[in-house]
């Protein structure tokens, strides 16, 4: 007898259940940018609440992407995966793979908001294709009554990085299908004039204005922050779920630090030596 197989908890899920729950913790999060199971699965056992898969600036491809969520899938962690871009025929392809939680980027109204969601639901609903049959989401049809599921399998977020987007912030949130926003305030502070300044006065200011605004519609934010003490400042400010800090960055940085102490050790061992000889070395 073939396996009948139930969906997945969605990132949807996971944050009603918290708040339900009355937990006021955030959701920690790691992104993964290098396109390696491998990577995927190591990052898959740190500990992280849950990882963001890039395929927006990274080196992913749909089928890397399932490798890693394949990598992953066992690990207690919820994967989402970004998306290059909000655009129909990719949401499909991603969707069928398996990926339940997507990140679209450059959200900026709330008409680009309601294409996202009619792109990942069927018909009458939305424009999603039908091939479930052939589908990982849907296991082959190992899930049983997928196409009339399908919604509840799927968790929805958009990207709020444009000084647009900021100003438009209510009229997102209020789009029916939206479960959650995602700043980023990277392409925020370019848009905003301040390019490569994510700490930058004005650009906290509009982050917090949007982790308000969502508070205020009762649906969760998340942001990126790798300083911490703005990751701290952001969660105190009602983020629920924060990407604190990414694999290639982790990797650069750890690898940078532990070159750096030998290196200096090593020179200083030589000089020690080189202060020791007879002059007539």
């Amino acid at each position: 007898m073939p396996f009948r197989l139930e969906p997945e908890r969605t990132f949807r899920h996971a944050l009603e259940q918290a708040r339900a729950e009355g937990s006021a913790s955030a959701k920690i999060g790691l992104w993964v940018c290098s396109g390696s199971p491998l990577v995927a699965e190591i990052m898959a056992g740190s500990g992280a609440d849950w990882l963001l898969i890039d395929a927006e600036h990274s080196p992913n491809s749909l089928e890397s992407v399932l490798a890693q969520l394949q990598a992953v899938h066992g690990y207690p962690v919820l994967p989402m995966v970004r998306l290059p871009w909000n655009d129909a025929v990719l949401i499909k392809q991603y969707l069928d793979l398996g990926a339940q939680n997507l990140l679209i980027p450059m959200v900026n109204d709330a008409e680009q908001a309601r294409a996202a969601v009619a792109a990942v639901r069927y018909p009458p609903h939305g424009v999603r294709g039908v091939g479930s049959a052939l589908a990982r989401a849907a296991r082959w049809n190992r899930i049983p009554d997928y196409l009339a599921r399908a919604d509840e399998t799927i968790s929805l977020a958009v990207q709020i990085e444009t000084a647009e987007a900021v100003a438009n912030v209510e009229d997102i949130l209020a789009v029916d299908g939206i479960d959650a926003i995602f700043i980023g305030p990277s392409d925020l502070a370019a848009s905003m004039g301040y390019l490569g300044q994510q700490e930058h006065p004005e650009v906290i200011t509009a982050v917090e204005r949007c982790l308000a605004a969502a508070q205020a519609a009762g649906k969760p934010a998340g942001v990126n922050a790798f300083v911490e003490s703005t990751a701290r400042r952001y969660i105190d400010a009602g983020a629920r779920f924060v990407l604190v800090g990414a694999d290639v960055a982790i990797l650069a940085r750890s690898s940078e630090e532990l070159a750096a102490r030998f290196t200096r050790a090593t020179e200083a061992a030589g000089d020690t030596a080189d202060g020791d000889r007879p002059a007539s070395y």
